[in-house]
């Protein structure tokens, strides 16, 4: 940046660098546009962002994120209590929410099982789902993990840990593709991969 631009314009560049997506110059590019356009964009963005950083809780149930604690989805008695659909990230419960195939209940792990990375099973949220899953209530845990080496290890590691109980463990369908990540499908491809889930 040249010596010209104050620290205050360096540091809105530098934190919008490091959302998903946006590199330098996209970032530096979004950070014009935010100041040319302040009271429309900027301002308002600002004080969202205040509001999300007080009121954005985690559920403590399930790992959703929402401004409150049980989230609306596990608050919400129209969903089929019977169905934990168990997925790596928010992004991931956003996506198959938009695909609006099933009124299930989730629960976010909040990764998956990586070697490489040092991510053990005590990192990710599976003892609360061990815990879920053992509920009477439940007859069905969905693994809707992303199908890369590190989701499927996690669903078999959890498959193997859910196996005393009297669920059924079953899986997403073919119709996601090996290698892609449930956030960039379509809802047309979710739907039908939770339609034909199958036993693991």
């Amino acid at each position: 940046m040249p010596a010209s631009v104050g620290p205050e314009i360096e540091r809105l560049i530098q934190l919008l660098a490091r959302l998903p997506g946006l590199g330098p110059r996209s970032a530096r590019r979004a950070a014009l546009q935010l100041i040319k356009k302040r009271e429309q964009l900027l301002s308002p963005l600002a004080d969202a962002m205040r509001v999300a950083a007080d009121r954005v809780l985690v559920c403590s149930n399930c790992g959703n994120v929402d401004t409150s604690d049980p989230c609306a989805i596990c608050s919400d008695n129209r969903r089929d209590a019977s169905i934990i659909v168990v997925v790596e990230d928010v992004a991931d419960l956003w996506a198959l929410e938009r695909a609006a195939a099933l009124n299930a209940r989730y629960h976010v792990l909040g990764g998956t099982l990586s070697a490489l990375d040092g991510v053990r099973p005590e990192d990710l949220n599976i003892a609360k789902l061990v815990d879920r899953a053992a509920d009477p209530a439940v007859k069905e845990v969905i693994l809707a993990l992303n199908a890369t080496v590190d989701g499927q290890t996690t669903a078999h590691y959890i498959t193997d840990v859910i196996a005393h109980l009297p669920v059924k463990a079953t899986k997403l369908a073919h119709g996601v593709p090996v290698g892609g990540e449930l956030d960039y499908l379509d809802e047309g491809t979710l739907s039908a991969a939770l339609r034909q889930r199958s036993a693991m």
